[in-house]
């Protein structure tokens, strides 16, 4: 539940274009792509791969997915806790203001 609302409220503020999931998943990159958007990001946490995004959209680069599925935890705890909420939130406005 909380990946899902933090996806539709970063979509909803960055307008990521087809990207399906802006808070995780696995993702390659083109090294071109990295070597130019790299030097560009600022953010930390959760934010970086929101920014990475957001700035290949912005370069005019392309994205393409591979589904991946999640199962959910058995054993354990999520390291989710309230400052990586706050840090993300933080990141996802400062996003929406200056991308």
């Amino acid at each position: 539940i909380t990946s899902k609302g933090a996806n539709f409220l970063a979509s909803f503020l960055l307008d990521p274009g087809n990207a399906s999931d802006l808070t995780g998943s696995f993702r390659l990159y083109k090294r071109e792509a990295l070597e130019k958007i790299l030097p560009l990001v600022t953010s930390k946490g959760y934010a970086f791969q929101m920014e990475i995004l957001i700035l290949a959209k912005k370069h005019g680069m392309t994205l393409g997915e591979v589904p991946i599925t999640f199962v959910d935890r058995i054993y354990g705890e999520s390291k989710l806790g309230a400052n990586e909420i706050i840090m993300y939130l933080k990141g996802l406005v400062k996003l929406f203001f200056t991308t």
